[in-house]
């Protein structure tokens, strides 16, 4: 019995124990109930009562994405409006396979009523707009069976606006495209230094690509949406969108037609004569406008890779040289206007001439002639050359040459523009006061030489070389550029002169074979000694520079070839100059002249024709 008591004592203590313990639990539970529900309430009054749009706007910002919508990078045009460079849209097209349903509405445009379509047949009508496997289609857009569906699947690659069109117009949803820009060049090679090229990333790497990248690239714009927590795009959410500016389109001076046909004659030159390379530049005497700059290795911007890096840019702005003889026309043209030499004044010319303990020859052996100083200017004699040279102070002469700018760069908008080496007087050794006088001891880019012919054709002035037309808003609104600088450097008078020397030069000197029936042609041709890595003389370049017609010049053209092989009175660029002026005068339908050549005397006295 007492066995019984105090088992039944112990269970009574027990459960009291366990009853205290219970409710031990029971308040701590609601303890921690009432603390979160504090907590709960407290975060309620904070979203809703202090900071709710804060809140709110801090949901949207994590759902929120943001895509850069590119710009179309603007065209470069020749002076007609043509397309030299160009940017088309192509498209990627892609499936999110994970959201191709297994059918969906879709109205048909026929009809106007609305359908249901199943993936089969939306599939079957991809194929068809494609040309391609249903069976393959359906893999890449839908997923192979048993596979795990991907959230991209390559659809097509590089298609045109059309065809994205067509395809989107199938109105499946999970199919989306995605614009990528490729440059184009319709003409190739032609102007390819001109132009330049752009990188992977579509910028501008040389040429007027590079330099007028910030006009052409444009400005990208923002669109910014809101996804779910699958990362589909929300319907009738945020969705804001800044468009892109597309880029301004450059128009250039050159003309395509005249660009094409000098490219032609000037890698047939290089063959001939197996030269580094041969250029010629076009320019419009009165305006200074360039109508073609021409390289023998033109690089196609669509390969530039295919083309060695030195000659993916323009010889005739980058690479400066010793000019020889067309150098004298600055000489000239100095003594003329410093009134220390008159074109039919006579001269006594020998083979060989010393002054100041410098002797100068003539490239080849001749007797002592009585000749005209525009009979030496028209044999390229540097001896008679040096004697009406040393009659102008070197500092006059120097200053001449600086205005005309020689030792400056032409910035006509293309990199990579060479100044050329021109030291000032107090740096001149002996020797080189006397080589300055027929174009050697500096250098210059043809370019530059092509600006002084322009000076000499334009009465005097010279007018800053233009390669840049206009920019072009997308619009087609067009805005031209400031007109280039002018400076009056000779007299109308002095360069009348130069002019009708310069005539003589192509009817009775070195450069009969530069005539062009039914013109009057004048112009300069030049020999100079070309240095080498070690600064030694080790080859030579030939050029010509001239201008049609003579008496009133229009367009001017030079011819430049470097390191030509083989021997040197073979060579020459006659025909190319005469191929590349016909080209222009017959472009620009310049009339012939109704007046005949007036040459100055070569000699003195009657007999004007003396051995060389």
């Amino acid at each position: 019995m007492s066995g019984h008591t105090t088992s039944a004592a112990r269970k009574k203590a027990a459960n009291a124990k366990w009853t205290a313990s219970g409710a031990r639990r029971l308040r701590i539970g609601i303890g921690i109930a009432l603390v979160m529900l504090m907590l709960l309430t407290g975060r309620l009054f904070l979203v809703q009562g202090i900071d709710p749009e804060g809140f709110a706007q801090a949901a949207v910002d994590n759902r929120l994405r943001t895509q850069t919508i590119e710009p179309v990078r603007g065209s470069i045009l020749d002076d007609q409006g043509r397309t030299l460079a160009s940017t088309i849209v192509r498209f990627d097209l892609a499936a999110d396979q994970r959201h191709v349903p297994e059918s969906y509405r879709r109205k048909n445009q026929e009809t106007n009523q609305t359908e249901t379509i199943t993936k089969d047949q939306a599939v079957s009508e991809i194929a068809q707009i494609l040309g391609r496997d249903v069976t393959e289609i359906k893999d890449i857009v839908v997923g192979k069976d048993g596979e795990k569906k991907k959230g991209y699947s390559l659809l097509a690659k590089g298609v045109s606006a059309d065809v994205k069109n067509a395809i989107l117009n199938v109105k499946l949803p999970g199919l989306g495209a995605t614009a990528k820009s490729e440059r184009h060049y319709p003409s190739g090679s032609v102007a390819g230094p001109i132009l330049g090229f752009t990188n992977v990333d579509g910028s501008g790497v040389a040429g007027i690509e590079q330099s007028q990248n910030s006009a052409l690239a444009g400005t990208p714009g923002e669109r910014s949406y809101e996804v779910g927590a699958d990362g589909v795009r929300i319907p009738m959410a945020t969705n804001k969108e800044v468009p892109a500016k597309d880029g301004q389109s450059v128009k250039l001076t050159i003309n395509q037609d005249i660009q094409w046909a000098a490219q032609e004659a000037v890698m047939a030159k290089q063959q001939q004569f197996n030269a580094q390379w041969v250029s010629a530049i076009v320019m419009e005497v009165k305006t200074g406008k360039i109508r073609a700059i021409a390289d023998s290795h033109s690089v196609d911007p669509q390969n530039p890779g295919a083309t060695d890096a030195e000659f993916r840019s323009s010889a005739s702005v980058t690479q400066a040289l010793e000019p020889g003889s067309t150098g004298k026309v600055a000489t000239y043209a100095t003594a003329i206007e410093t009134g220390v030499m008159d074109p039919e004044e006579a001269l006594s010319v020998p083979n060989k001439v010393t002054l100041n303990k410098e002797t100068i020859n003539d490239s080849l052996p001749h007797a002592t002639y009585d000749m005209t100083a525009a009979g030496v200017f028209a044999r390229s004699y540097n001896t008679g050359t040096v004697m009406i040279g040393d009659r102008v102070p070197a500092e006059t002469r120097y200053d001449y040459m600086r205005k005309l700018g020689i030792g400056d760069a032409l910035d006509i908008g293309l990199p990579g523009a060479n100044k050329g080496i021109f030291l000032p007087p107090a740096q001149w050794d002996r020797r080189q006061n006397y080589t300055t006088m027929f174009g050697q001891g500096y250098s210059l880019t043809p370019l530059n030489t092509a600006s002084i012919f322009q000076t000499i054709g334009n009465s005097g002035v010279q007018i800053k070389p233009q390669l840049i037309e206009s920019y072009v808003d997308p619009d087609g609104e067009e805005h031209p550029v400031e007109q280039p600088e002018q400076t009056r450097i000779y007299s109308d008078d002095t360069s009348a002169k130069m002019r009708r020397m310069m005539e003589t030069v192509v009817t009775d000197g070195t450069s009969t074979k530069m005539q062009i029936d039914g013109y009057r042609v004048g112009g300069k041709s030049g020999t100079g000694q070309a240095a080498g890595a070690t600064g030694k003389y080790d080859g030579h370049t030939s050029s010509f520079g001239g201008m049609v017609p003579i008496e009133d010049p229009q367009y001017m053209v030079l011819v430049t070839m470097y390191r030509p092989q083989g021997y040197w009175r073979d060579w020459s660029v006659g025909d190319t100059f005469n191929t590349v002026m016909s080209a222009t005068l017959n472009h620009y339908n310049v009339a012939p002249d109704t007046t005949q050549p007036d040459p100055y005397k070569v000699f003195i006295g009657e007999n004007q024709k003396y051995p060389w």
